[in-house]
């Protein structure tokens, strides 16, 4: 998994021109498809990340009535609520070159 808290995108919602998403030959809809497919990406790295720290303050008793807040699983809680959304992860990585890509249809082209 990678280390989203070193990567420095923003952490509220920008507009964005459309024109820097066109770059290597890409389209606007080309970028945006492989920035969507990489934010559900990153989106599913982070649940699953949380999902084990929060493990082990699970309780598998079933007493209903001993329910109590632990603080440590509120930090970590918190601290995923604050991260920037994985799109924007996501751009920032585009930005920098740093997401892996093909195209499919020329990987086809037979060569005579």
């Amino acid at each position: 998994m990678a280390d989203y808290k070193k990567i420095k995108a923003e952490p509220t919602t920008l507009t964005r021109d459309l024109k820097t998403l066109e770059k290597n030959d890409l389209t606007i809809y080309e970028a945006s498809v492989i920035l969507a497919k990489r934010a559900n990406q990153i989106a599913l790295e982070l649940k699953e990340e949380l999902n084990q720290k929060l493990e082990e303050y699970v309780s598998h008793n079933d007493n209903l009535e001993e329910v109590f807040e632990n603080r440590e699983q509120i930090e970590i809680s918190r601290f995923y609520e604050h991260l920037p959304k994985p799109v924007s992860f996501a751009i920032q990585e585009y930005m920098e070159d740093k997401i892996y890509y093909r195209r499919p249809q020329e990987d086809n082209i037979e060569l005579s």
